[in-house]
C-alpha cells in the first residue's frame, strides 16, 4: 500500500503542476461608466442606418463586428471574415467567414446575415454601393461573394470602412421583431450585448464571454449621458464615472492639473469646417467667391486651437483628414481681417450682411461660436442655432439648413469617401455641387491607375480650394481623459479613432 501511494506521488505532483501551468481565461470583472457629451440616439445601435460620422462607432464597436473594420494594428483587420480575396479582373470579391461565431442570442454568423445585412443597409453611401454592385451571392454557409458590375478599386473602402454595410446584424432575429423592434432591443456579434436604455440618461451593456476575439476584461460598460462639459469633469473628479469625452479648454487645463486624472489627447480623423449652403444660390451674399474667401481670411485658427483645444488640433485648411488615402495639402489661409473686409467692400457688403442662422451640433457650441465671433468683426453677422448631434445631422441629411452650418466627420475611408458624403452631386450632405467636380470625381471612381486617381482626386482638392466652398477649421485634436480606476482606457487605441476601443481591451486596475 506504503509502495502504491509513493508509485501515485509524481503523478499527482505532474496533475498539480499542469493545472496551476494551464491558463484559465478570467471572467470579466467590475464597471467601467464613460461621460459621454452627447445624448445618444437608438438608431445608432443599428448598422444598417449608419450615418457618415463616427459617432455610431462608440456603440458598434461594442455591440456588433463587422467583416472587416479598424483595429490597432490594421485599418483593414480581418473580423468576421477570416479572409478574402478579388479576382484578377476586379469584377469579383469572395470572403470567408469565420467558423462558429455566434450572435449575442446565440444565432451562428453565417453568409446569409451577411447578405440580408447588404440588402438593408441604407446608411451613407447606400446608393454608391447599390449602383456599382451587381449581385451578393452566398455559394456557402460561409462563403459570401459580391459582384461588381464594373471594377471599382474604391469597393472594400467604401465596404468595410466608410460605410456600415459590412457590419452583420442577425437576419432571423431582425425579421422576427422589424426594424423599429430591433432598435429596441438590438442583437450583434460583438464582444458587448446590450442590456439597458434609457433615453437621455445611459445606456448599458454586458460582456459577452464567447466573443470570438477574447473575452473581454471588464464584466459591464455604462454609457452615462452629461452634455455638460463643468458636469462632466466634476464626475470624473468625484469617481462617479472613469473616463470622459471632450474636456476642453480651462477645463482641459483643470483636468490635467487634478492628482489621479489623465488627459488622453488624440488628433482623430475628424476635420471640423463651415458649410456656406447658399453658395449655389445667385441671390445670396455666399454666392459670390469673394465673400466666402473674405469668411476664411477672417478666423484666427490659431487662436482658437489653443484656446479650446490647448493647441493639439492639427491646422491642415481642408476637409479631408490628412491621415486619408489621396489627401491633398492646399495652401493655408492668413489670418487678415482687413483683406476679408476688402474683398467684402469689393463684393458690394461695405457694411457686412446678415447672414442669418448658424446651424450647428450643440457638443462644439463654444467652437462655433468663437468663428461666428470672427466672423461678426468683419461685418458677417449671423444667428447661432445649436441642436441636439442627432436631430442636427438628420436635419442636415434632409437638406433643411440653409445660410450657415457646422459640418464634421470622423468616419473611416479615403479623400474619395469623404467627398462623396460632402461634395460631390448626390451625397447625403451635400445642398449644391459645382459640374467641373463632379465630372473629375465620376471619372476618378473608375480609374484603376493609381497615379492617375491620385492626380484626378488632388484636382477635385483643389477646386474645392480654389472655389472657397468651405471654411476649414482644424482636424480636431479630441480631448479625453480618464480616472485613477482605469489601466486601459481604449482611448487612441485605433488610430484616428474618437472613441474607446477596441472594447474587449478596456482595463480596470487591479
Amino acid at each position: 500500500m506504503r509502495g502504491l501511494r509513493r508509485a501515485a506521488a509524481p503523478a499527482l505532483l505532474l496533475l498539480l503542476a499542469l493545472l496551476f501551468a494551464t491558463p484559465v481565461a478570467a471572467s470579466p470583472d467590475g464597471q467601467l461608466t464613460w461621460g459621454v457629451h452627447i445624448t445618444l440616439a437608438p438608431r445608432w445601435f443599428d448598422p444598417g442606418e449608419m450615418e457618415g460620422l463616427i459617432t455610431p462607432f462608440m456603440v458598434m464597436y461594442a455591440l456588433h463586428d463587422g467583416l472587416v473594420k479598424a483595429m490597432p494594428d490594421n485599418p483593414m483587420t480581418p473580423s468576421l471574415a477570416e479572409s478574402w480575396k478579388a479576382s484578377p479582373d476586379g469584377r469579383v470579391y469572395d470572403f470567408t467567414l469565420r467558423k462558429g461565431v455566434k450572435f449575442h442570442n446565440g444565432d451562428t454568423v453565417t453568409a446569409e446575415d451577411v447578405k440580408f445585412s447588404f440588402d438593408r443597409y441604407k446608411g451613407t453611401a447606400a446608393a454608391t454601393l447599390k449602383e456599382r454592385v451587381a449581385a451578393v451571392e452566398t455559394p456557402g454557409p460561409l462563403h459570401v461573394r459580391i459582384r461588381l458590375k464594373n471594377p471599382w478599386p474604391d469597393f472594400l473602402t467604401f465596404y468595410t470602412a466608410a460605410s456600415g454595410a459590412s457590419w452583420i446584424v442577425p437576419k432571423k432575429y431582425v425579421e422576427k421583431v422589424g426594424d423599429d423592434g430591433y432598435k429596441r432591443a438590438p442583437v450583434g456579434a460583438g464582444p458587448y450585448k446590450f442590456v439597458s436604455f434609457t433615453p437621455g440618461v445611459e445606456l448599458v451593456f454586458e460582456a459577452f464571454e464567447q466573443y470570438w476575439r477574447k473575452t473581454p476584461n471588464v464584466k459591464r460598460l455604462v454609457f452615462k449621458v452629461i452634455p455638460d462639459e463643468a458636469t462632466r469633469l466634476a464626475a470624473l473628479k468625484r469617481g462617479e464615472i472613469d473616463i470622459v469625452y471632450s474636456i476642453r479648454g480651462e477645463l482641459a487645463e483643470e483636468l490635467q492639473r487634478t492628482p489621479g486624472l489623465t488627459l488622453k489627447p488624440a488628433v482623430i480623423q475628424a476635420p471640423q469646417w463651415i458649410s456656406m449652403l447658399d453658395q449655389w444660390d445667385p441671390k445670396s451674399p455666399w454666392h459670390d467667391k469673394r465673400v466666402r474667401l473674405a469668411a476664411n481670411l477672417a478666423v484666427d485658427r490659431k487662436a482658437i486651437n489653443q484656446a479650446i483645444t490647448l493647441g493639439h488640433s492639427r491646422l491642415t485648411y481642408s476637409m479631408i483628414p490628412s491621415t486619408f488615402d489621396f489627401y491633398w495639402q492646399p495652401p493655408a489661409y492668413p489670418f487678415d481681417p482687413a483683406q476679408a473686409k476688402k474683398l467684402l467692400a469689393d463684393a458690394g457688403y461695405a457694411n457686412g450682411f446678415d447672414a442669418g442662422d448658424y446651424y450647428m451640433d450643440v457638443a462644439y457650441a463654444n467652437v462655433q461660436e468663437i468663428v461666428a465671433n470672427y466672423l461678426q468683426q468683419v461685418g458677417i453677422r449671423s444667428k447661432l442655432k445649436p441642436v441636439e448631434r442627432a436631430a442636427f445631422w438628420s436635419g442636415y441629411a434632409d437638406k433643411k439648413y440653409r445660410n450657415l452650418s457646422y459640418t464634421a466627420s470622423g468616419a473611416f475611408g479615403n479623400a474619395a469617401t469623404r467627398l462623396e458624403s460632402f461634395i460631390v452631386k448626390g451625397g447625403p450632405y451635400v445642398y449644391g455641387s459645382y459640374p467641373d467636380i463632379d465630372s473629375l470625381f465620376k471619372d476618378q471612381a473608375g480609374e484603376l491607375d493609381r497615379k492617375k486617381r491620385e492626380a484626378m482626386l488632388h484636382k477635385v482638392q483643389q477646386l474645392v480650394h480654389e472655389k472657397a466652398m468651405v471654411i476649414p477649421i482644424w482636424e480636431l485634436g479630441f480631448l479625453n481623459g480618464h480616472g485613477p480606476r482605469v489601466q486601459e482606457s481604449g482611448l487612441g487605441l485605433i488610430p484616428g479613432h474618437a472613441y474607446s476601443a477596441p472594447y474587449e481591451d478596456v482595463r480596470i486596475k487591479k
